[in-house]
């Protein structure tokens, strides 16, 4: 099985909570990264780590899931300190330093996912663009926002930086935070519209606890969230990104072509995802066995 290979930050997520401060290896794309690994698809995570504690916990982590690691060196490790509330919702404030050297994907990478602070912070954000514009033939592109406006306030600079990786998605999703910061005007189905329009064969827009919206240019579903027992929500947008591609890698079809039954086994698939990461602290993603065997069979075959 060809290996995915998911550009963008590895971090370590600093945590504080009632009983104490906690520190956990974290950044979208990593948990995406080991989120697709877990569910048996092979993933490559090309990242910025320094030679330090902290990036060896990353390593450590990212490996303990075979995630292949190809990082950057940076002077220390980057951080997010992450604040849990009442509700188990997180706020962060991050230490981030994103360099990237230049990034090869080879002939038979199956799908190229990028997003977050990655995709939109200089100087790093340029080679990712770089990268996904010269991806070999037939690899699928996948973007996540997942919008850090206290790293990258200028909404509109943000918006002209993602503009070109947008018009080369082939799978995008936000979440309804994500949407309501770069698209205050628009509701769910204009933002997913907007993706659509904008060259996105499938977007799809999370809902918090309420589920999720997935749509193609023919097809349009709207499903509820599993109910769960929130530790927090950190990871949870990562999760359910991660399942929503190991599933589209497993139709075989193109992400325009699904239809409105193969939509649903997606979001179902993909919120179950994450319904596992929000039950239990820390963005720790399910692999294939955590999840219901009908939800599981929408990843197909286990790879021999």
């Amino acid at each position: 099985m060809d290996t995915v290979i998911v550009i963008g930050e590895a971090l370590v997520d600093v945590v504080d909570r009632p009983e104490g401060r906690v520190e956990h290896p974290g950044g979208s794309p990593m948990n995406v990264a080991v989120g697709l690994a877990r569910l048996g698809r092979p993933a490559r995570l090309v990242c910025a780590l320094g030679d330090d504690a902290r990036g060896a916990s990353v390593r450590d982590h990212v490996g303990a899931s075979d995630v292949q690691v190809d990082a950057t060196a940076i002077d220390r490790t980057s951080t997010a300190v992450a604040t849990v509330g009442e509700d188990g919702g997180a706020s962060y404030e991050f230490d981030l330093d994103w360099r990237l050297d230049a990034v090869d994907v080879p002939a038979g990478t199956p799908l190229v996912h990028v997003g977050s602070i990655g995709a939109v912070l200089q100087p790093g954000a340029q080679v990712v663009l770089d990268a996904v514009r010269s991806r070999p033939t037939g690899a699928l592109v996948s973007v996540d926002p997942n919008v850090r406006p206290t790293i990258t306030p200028d909404r509109d600079g943000v918006l002209a930086t993602l503009a070109p990786l947008l018009a080369e998605a082939d799978v995008v999703k936000c979440s309804d935070e994500d949407a309501a910061w770069l698209w205050p005007d628009r509701d769910v189905d204009a933002v997913l519209d907007g993706l659509l329009e904008h060259g996105a064969g499938l977007a799809a827009v999370t809902l918090g606890g309420s589920g999720c919206a997935i749509a193609t240019a023919g097809a349009r579903r709207t499903l509820p969230a599993p109910a769960v027992d929130v530790a927090d929500t950190i990871g949870a947008g990562d999760s359910f990104m991660s399942g929503l591609l190991a599933g589209v890698l497993a139709t075989g079809t193109a992400p325009v072509d699904l239809d409105e039954d193969e939509l649903g086994r997606l979001a179902a698939l993909a919120l179950a995802c994450a319904a596992v990461t929000v039950s239990r602290p820390g963005a720790d993603p399910p692999t294939r066995d955590e999840l219901a065997a009908d939800v599981a069979a929408t990843l197909g075959e286990r790879a021999v």
